[in-house]
């Protein structure tokens, strides 16, 4: 590292308010214009490492989750993409589903690749950075979880299959940083053992650098699912990564101390930007929250910083303005400024 560069890197989770544009006139070009739009607002705030926004994934059609499940499923063979009536109604009655009004497919035979084609999505944006780039995917854990299965045994061999389509598209991902989204898993902690198996194979894939990040869920600005990061300590110790990516600022100050118990060669990106609120953090506050961090875990332990959880759902001005106190805040707490 050289010794100008910072010792806490900033970066984002992924998402970012889709611009009108594309919205109202949506096509590759505009597709391209706004992935532009968006890599050179982080750049020009200063972020060390930049994200496309999760516009490769834009579905207009599936808002409630921006594309973050339909993108994956639905070009994937085995998966019906149509669910009867009896289907629905059954669906809707499932715990924890209460976010989605259908479900986004069910599985009638072995889950394959299909049109799936990631590493392009990935190029694609690669081309528009001019600093390292992160992609982001949704994990095997959270894709299983909102399918209805009809064919695997159970629930964790269908994980397993989505997971083996995943890492044959990772491995051809030219990406500084791939990062796998669990929102999942959180909520139901008692999973983590099968989770983490169907993790890892993905993660093994990375030819880059691996990363995991974790939140509580984020539909209309709220948690969708309670839980504790303790109850998870044994998932995080067990992922094949180079770091994780956590929720934080939206979470009590004490919860940290959990990270204590974290595998030592397991970096921390630390969540220090709460996109549940529209209010803009202040450097001074972001710094603090570093500082507070280190104080309970030691310096040197926090290795990103980082917003709680993606800001698709916030106004671009209020993400804008969280992004640019991201890194004026670790800029303080540095003395970089």
């Amino acid at each position: 590292m050289n010794n100008n560069d910072p010792r806490i890197k900033t970066t984002v989770v992924g998402s970012y308010p889709v611009p009108s544009w594309l919205v109202a006139l949506p096509s590759e070009q505009a597709l391209i214009d706004a992935t532009r739009a968006v890599i050179g607002t982080q750049e020009t705030a200063g972020l060390d490492v930049v994200c496309d926004g999760e516009l490769y994934r834009f579905d207009i059609n599936h808002p409630e989750t921006n594309g973050m499940i339909e993108y994956f499923t639905r070009p994937m063979d085995g998966i019906r993409n149509d669910s009867t009536f009896d289907e629905v109604i059954a669906y809707r009655s499932q715990e924890g589903m209460g976010f989605r009004a259908k479900p986004p497919g069910v599985v009638d035979t072995a889950i394959g690749h299909g049109m799936l084609d990631l590493p392009y999505a990935a190029m694609r944006a690669h081309k528009l950075a001019n600093k390292p780039l992160k992609f982001t995917l949704t994990g095997p854990h959270m894709l299983a979880k909102t399918l209805i299965n009809k064919h695997y045994d159970d629930l964790p061999a269908m994980t397993m299959a989505i997971a083996k389509v995943l890492a044959e598209q990772v491995a051809h991902i030219d990406a500084e940083i791939v990062q796998l989204d669990e929102a999942n898993l959180p909520g139901h902690p008692d999973e983590w053992e099968w989770a983490a198996e169907a993790i890892n194979l993905v993660l093994d894939a990375v030819k880059t650098t691996p990363a995991v990040h974790l939140c509580f869920g984020n539909y209309g600005g709220q948690s969708v699912q309670g839980g504790a990061w303790e109850k998870l300590i044994n998932y995080l110790n067990a992922l094949h990564v180079d770091h994780i990516v956590m929720e934080n600022a939206h979470r009590p100050l004490e919860e940290l101390a959990v990270f204590k118990e974290l595998r030592p060669e397991i970096g921390l990106g630390l969540g220090v930007v709460d996109i549940k609120v529209n209010q803009v953090e202040t450097a001074d506050g972001i710094a603090k929250s570093i500082e507070g961090a280190e104080k309970i875990l030691g310096a040197g332990r926090v290795k990103y910083i980082n917003p709680d959880c993606g800001f698709w759902m916030l106004p671009r001005s209020v993400a804008d303005g969280k992004i640019a106190a991201l890194v004026a805040g670790r800029d303080l707490y540095e003395g970089r400024s």
